[in-house]
């Protein structure tokens, strides 16, 4: 029973100056995502960016900042790292794949919101659709039109040739 602690101990010692690295490369990812969330926050305020795309755009750097910690930490324990970033590879191939028309209307949504050709109360015709801009999310733009409340996928928007009318159903020039 002796020697059984004494291996415990021993493994602890050895084992302690490791996880305690670790430790400190996660806590020092965390760190660094908080400040990168915050300096995209405080420039998107100075820049007057949609708020949309901020909190997406945070989000996503604070969860690759974090992914690439616990990476860190983990080939500091001595893990063999590369079939875990392999594997990240090939699930982010497999979910791009999957979700590829999901991705194609946030990328659009974010296109539409960054370039705005048209803007909430713009009144626009699009894919047989007329109405005025009520609401433009990263996945659908909505319409309120003669035909009711309309969703229009944002590739859509992206992709079809949109008119956009002034207030007297006149083209603007």
């Amino acid at each position: 029973m002796e020697l059984f602690f004494s291996n415990i101990f021993k493994d602890a010692v050895n084992w302690s100056p490791k996880i305690a690295t670790a430790v400190a490369i996660l806590f020092g990812f965390y760190l660094l995502a908080m400040l990168v969330k915050k300096i995209i926050n405080s420039n998107a305020k100075r820049l007057e960016v949609d708020q949309n795309i901020v909190g997406m755009i945070s989000k996503i750097s604070g969860v690759i900042i974090t992914l690439f910690g616990v990476i860190t930490a983990l080939g500091t324990l001595g893990v063999n790292v590369s079939a875990i970033v392999a594997g990240l590879g090939l699930t982010g191939f497999a979910f791009g794949f999957a979700l590829k028309d999901t991705i194609s209307n946030v990328l659009s949504g974010v296109m539409i919101l960054i370039y705005q050709p048209f803007k909430t109360q713009d009144q626009i015709k699009v894919a047989g659709f007329e109405g005025v801009v009520t609401n433009i999310d990263l996945r659908y733009t909505e319409l309120n039109g003669e035909q009711g409340r309309v969703l229009i996928p944002n590739k859509k928007m992206f992709t079809d040739p949109i008119v956009v009318l002034n207030k007297d159903n006149q083209c603007q020039d």
